[in-house]
């Protein structure tokens, strides 16, 4: 099993560890909801390094990457950011990411920690005569997330500057103990928040000034347990349990980021998928008592099953459990449906997102 440049510090925080794609992380510090609420009132600290970083650079990296991406690559400016997936030949999706641009033909792809040999062989089986450069720095690159209200007070005490204006889906080069880091509003909790990308040889040094400087803000290191339940509250999929490559962006609820009006791998089978699939993700909470679990059947008032849950926790903010999941019928938000809990029908509700409060 791997371990990320932090290892050694989660355990001196004494975090319960667990695999995790393949890498020994920290689920919970404190306790699970403890920490959710951390983040949604104060500010918390993520270690996120076992996420793939990927370049691409050349004369043909915007072509290359519109190619392969479901979403309009030319729409990014430099220093700006955009949520993506690549799908295949069939129309699924291989992977979720988020890509930087760096310069005019300059990219960084981050991709799921569990997809990043998978993704890699993708770009390197799809490059073709396309003249780009493309390099894989997972091994190099670290990355601490910073989520809260107070994000923001912490990442101007720890860097001495003024971060405030930095807008949504973008970010900004420093240089930091001597060395570039890129500092992005971005996140995966719904919450205000950064994402710092890092040097793994100095990444020990930024996440001891982030806990010692947030003290005065509340900060807590956060582990993968909350921001389960943080992201399941905003709707963000989870590769692997929302969607994979059998699912189509349109059947994910993500046609806001697939642009139709340019050509990329598997467009005619999402545009299939629009026409004829009836399968779609909806979002729900419980109305009776009942955790959602990954694998429960969803069913209507009648018991037939129609679809199936594909994430499911219990919401610290709402006291009530949340969940995500798929049913093959036309559905509207304030629906009922019931899920299949040990052989009895529990009531839950569709609903629109997000979720959060705050």
């Amino acid at each position: 099993m791997k371990k990320t440049p932090l290892y050694k510090e989660h355990v001196e925080l004494n975090a319960k560890m667990v695999n995790f794609g393949g890498f020994n992380m920290p689920i919970q510090y404190q306790g699970i909801s403890i920490e959710h609420n951390c983040v949604r009132n104060n500010v918390g600290v993520f270690d996120v390094s076992h996420m793939g970083e990927f370049f691409v650079s050349g004369k043909d990296s915007s072509a290359f990457l519109n190619y392969i991406c479901t979403n309009d690559i030319y729409k990014i400016e430099i220093n700006g950011a955009q949520y993506n997936c690549f799908t295949n030949n069939n129309g699924g999706i291989v992977d979720d990411l988020i890509i930087y641009r760096c310069n005019e033909q300059e990219y960084m792809l981050v991709v799921n920690a569990s997809n990043i040999e998978k993704d890699w062989n993708w770009i390197k089986t799809n490059l073709g005569g396309y003249q780009c450069e493309i390099t894989n720095e997972s091994e190099n690159i670290g990355l601490i997330s910073v989520q809260g209200p107070k994000s923001i007070y912490l990442i101007n005490d720890v860097f001495n500057q003024d971060f405030s204006s930095l807008k949504k889906f973008n970010f900004q080069e420093i240089f930091f103990y001597n060395s570039k880091i890129i500092i992005s509003n971005t996140g995966y909790t719904g919450s205000k928040g950064f994402e710092i990308y890092i040097n793994k040889e100095v990444i020990s040094l930024i996440w001891n000034d982030l806990l010692i400087k947030g003290e005065k803000y509340g900060l807590q290191p956060i582990g993968l347990g909350a921001r389960d339940t943080l992201r399941m509250e905003m709707g963000y999929c989870l590769y692997g349990n929302d969607i994979d490559d059998n699912t189509t962006p349109y059947e994910a609820n993500l046609m806001w980021a697939t642009n139709l009006n340019k050509d990329f791998i598997g467009k005619d089978r999402v545009i299939n998928s629009m026409n004829k699939s009836l399968n779609k993700m909806i979002h729900f909470k419980m109305i009776e008592r009942g955790i959602p679990r990954n694998g429960y059947e969803i069913c209507d008032a009648s018991g037939k099953i129609i679809g199936n849950v594909t994430s499911g926790t219990f919401s610290p903010t709402h006291k009530t459990g949340i969940g995500i999941g798929y049913i093959n019928k036309k559905f509207s938000v304030g629906e009922s449906i019931y899920l299949k809990i040990r052989d009895k029908l529990i009531t839950a509700e569709i609903v629109k997102l997000p979720l959060k409060n705050g």
